[in-house]
């Protein structure tokens, strides 16, 4: 990710946290004003949605794309774990939401209505909701930010809390009370299935997951003139944003300023096809013989 690149992620998160803050707030005032438990429950699930904000831009802040001396390889991997963070917070939202609903329902816990003007605001913040979550997933997707992905479902999950709120409320207000409990549990599990999205998506940076099939890096190198052998072929990272390759390489010309060209040509090829790429290639003998393409091909 390039500096420009980076600035414009760094604000969105602010504008995200921004956002935030004030639906916090507008939550708390309406949950105070009218004696709703949900609707201040509403406003403490909207602190943890600052807290991940606040998450988010101190690990974007931390993931550099510049190697330094400490993080030789960069500091790409403290944005996945941000993400994680923030399935975290989706973890504990999840759970908020299934014991709230357990809660109204073996309690019996007494109805409140909504005036026209707290319903206003609460399809006030359904927008909002839906505004922000649109915009950072364009950005997202535009610059490859899994960090703002990430956080474009949680704030997509905020707003399908809200409205299930909005929901119950109203249902209660018509004289359906069971409605407020019950619909929280499916917006529960889409809230799970968020946070597991999440986590999936940052799994593979963590975990050094191959990036790209060696057989398809294997085509690439094979066609540049002058390879005779290619093998041990690994790699990791998020195509698109930034990988490591690493392979061996069996040459025609014996010399070593002909064989740095041929690998010179093989990394431009890699990295016009896959995006930023640091590629490490090991020249062996023209006489060594190997048939393996990859780590754990037998």
């Amino acid at each position: 990710m390039t500096i420009s690149s980076r600035s414009r992620v760094q604000r969105v998160l602010m504008f995200t946290l921004v956002f935030n803050v004030l639906v916090a707030a507008l939550k708390a005032a309406m949950g105070w004003w009218t004696g709703s438990l949900s609707l201040l429950a509403e406003a403490l699930h909207s602190v943890t949605d600052v807290s991940s904000n606040l998450l988010a831009l101190v690990t974007h802040q931390l993931a550099a794309p510049e190697p330094d001396r400490d993080h030789p390889y960069g500091h790409q991997k403290f944005e996945a774990v941000g993400t994680l963070g923030i399935a975290v917070f989706l973890g504990i939202a999840c759970f908020e939401i299934f014991q709230g609903a357990v809660e109204r329902i073996t309690n019996h816990s007494q109805t409140v209505s909504i005036p026209l003007g707290v319903l206003g605001g609460m399809l006030l913040i359904v927008g909002g909701y839906t505004a922000v979550s649109l915009l950072e997933r364009r950005v997202g997707e535009r610059l490859k930010s899994p960090l703002l992905l990430a956080d474009a479902r949680h704030n997509l999950s905020d707003l399908w809390v809200t409205i299930v709120v909005i929901a119950g409320l109203i249902g209660v207000h018509l004289g359906y009370p069971w409605i407020d409990a019950w619909l929280a549990f499916p917006v529960g599990l889409l809230v799970f299935w968020s946070g597991w999205e999440v986590v999936e998506s940052s799994l593979p940076w963590l975990v050094d997951q191959m990036a790209i099939a060696p057989e398809a890096i294997y085509a690439l190198a094979m066609g540049v003139p002058g390879v005779l052998n290619c093998h041990e072929i690994a790699s990791r990272g998020i195509v698109g944003r930034q990988v490591f390759v690493e392979m061996h390489l069996i040459v025609v010309p014996t010399d070593v300023p002909s064989a740095h060209e041929i690998t010179e040509q093989v990394e431009a090829l890699i990295e016009e096809q896959y995006g930023p790429a640091r590629v490490i290639i090991h020249v062996e003998p023209p006489d060594y013989i190997s048939e393996q393409i990859s780590f754990g091909d037998s």
